[in-house]
């Protein structure tokens, strides 16, 4: 599977789902969000065991939501939001991670940072936010977590490491190999363990009132966009009794 901007690329029984976006320093449109939605699709549905995130070139994961031509609804291409997976993602950073794009690290199992990398959250400064960012406060210490949301100062691999939002820090260009040593372990656990810890702890890190809705708005989108659904609609315009089917 890939569309012009996301690829997924299967090596041993690991996905690798990679933005290529360089141009544009990976900024995140709408066919990115739907191509990172439509490779969480595949990987749950599919037989590899775990997948890695990474971006094309060394300047930038990502600077977040492309600003000229914003995605619809963002949090459909975020990996355990869009799409809820039993099966763990390791994001793999390089550069600059913005904005947007850090929500895509957080909601990741793992993550290995290039020594270059920079997060910064700045929608404090430019005045808007969706909100997903405040599972920042579940996953590191609160004091951290408001400093990283509301100064929106830079954030380094090292700071970063310190603090718990990455697990490793390696030189520029070693970022995939350490995430492939993680991928490798959990090529040969057991998958049924894997999936119980990964569901349980997902149930145990609380919701963020973001993240609860959107959460939500995929399930309602789901039936919005159902055949019955359609079935519905074309029922009410053709004055008849609908025929649903459950799907």
């Amino acid at each position: 599977m890939s569309n012009d901007v996301v690829s997924y690329e299967v090596v041993g029984r690991t996905a690798v789902v990679t933005i290529r976006r360089a141009d544009r320093m990976n900024a995140l449109d709408e066919a990115v969000i739907q191509g990172l939605r439509s490779a969480w699709r595949r990987l749950e549905a599919g037989d590899e065991f775990s997948a890695i995130l990474c971006a094309e070139g060394d300047r930038a994961f990502s600077v977040g939501a492309d600003i000229k031509s914003p995605p619809a609804e963002m949090w459909q291409g975020v990996p355990g939001i869009g799409v809820q997976l039993s099966k763990p993602v390791i994001a793999a950073v390089q550069g600059y991670c913005i904005g947007g794009a850090y929500i895509l690290v957080q909601m990741c199992d793992f993550a290995v940072a290039a020594d270059n990398t920079v997060f910064k959250y700045p929608e404090a400064q430019v005045g808007f936010t969706g909100g997903l960012i405040a599972g920042c406060a579940a996953r590191i210490p609160q004091k951290i977590a408001m400093e990283f949301m509301l100064l929106g100062q830079d954030l380094s691999a090292e700071r970063a490491y310190e603090v718990g939002m990455v697990n490793r820090v390696v030189p520029l260009g070693e970022q995939m190999d350490a995430a492939f040593e993680y991928a490798k372990i959990l090529e040969v656990s057991a998958p049924l363990v894997v999936s119980s810890i990964k569901r349980f702890v997902d149930q145990t890190i609380p919701k963020s009132p973001a993240e609860a809705a959107a959460l939500a708005r995929d399930h309602l989108l789901d039936v919005r966009d159902s055949e019955d659904g359609a079935e519905g609609r074309a029922a009410f315009r053709e004055k008849r009794p609908p025929r649903f089917r459950g799907f």
